[in-house]
């Protein structure tokens, strides 16, 4: 029992199928689809926030402000005056703590110090309870700076 797939020409030779079959690219086209669109709302869902502005505005040294230096050699000053070690640095650190209002703290770290010299500089003011420590840095050349 034989059976004809497709006409034959005189010769017994099947014709070629010339005509491209487009099953396989609609099947990737079907799951890119599906997968786009489950992914794109988990992407697009985000929680409605008004994310601040920013300013970047030249600070304002007030004279209750406490400035800490620290040199490349890890040396700490208050202001100009050099402080022999940290619990020193915590003891007045203390004094100032309990003030009201609480006066913030300015770390001026050269550039070339390492982190360690600063960090000490940080967790004495944690230490002592100072809760606003801040650091002072250059802005990069070619950005000026606006005075209000």
């Amino acid at each position: 029992m034989a059976m004809q797939v497709g006409p034959a020409d005189d010769s017994g030779e099947d014709q070629l199928n010339n005509s491209i079959n487009t099953t396989p690219l609609v099947d990737v086209m079907l799951v890119l689809l599906i997968i786009f669109l489950i992914t794109i709302p988990v992407v697009t869902q985000t929680i409605k926030l008004d994310l601040p502005r920013e300013r970047n505005l030249p600070l304002q040294t007030k004279p209750e402000n406490i400035v800490i230096a620290v040199n490349r050699d890890g040396e700490i000053y208050w202001g100009l005056e050099r402080i022999p070690d940290i619990e020193a640095l915590v003891a007045r650190l203390k004094v100032e703590s309990v003030k009201e209002p609480q006066p913030e703290v300015h770390i001026r770290g050269d550039q070339e110090v390492r982190y360690e010299s600063v960090g000490r500089v940080v967790v004495a003011c944690q230490r002592a309870g100072i809760f606003k420590v801040g650091f002072i840095t250059e802005p990069p050349a070619g950005i000026a700076v606006r005075a209000n």
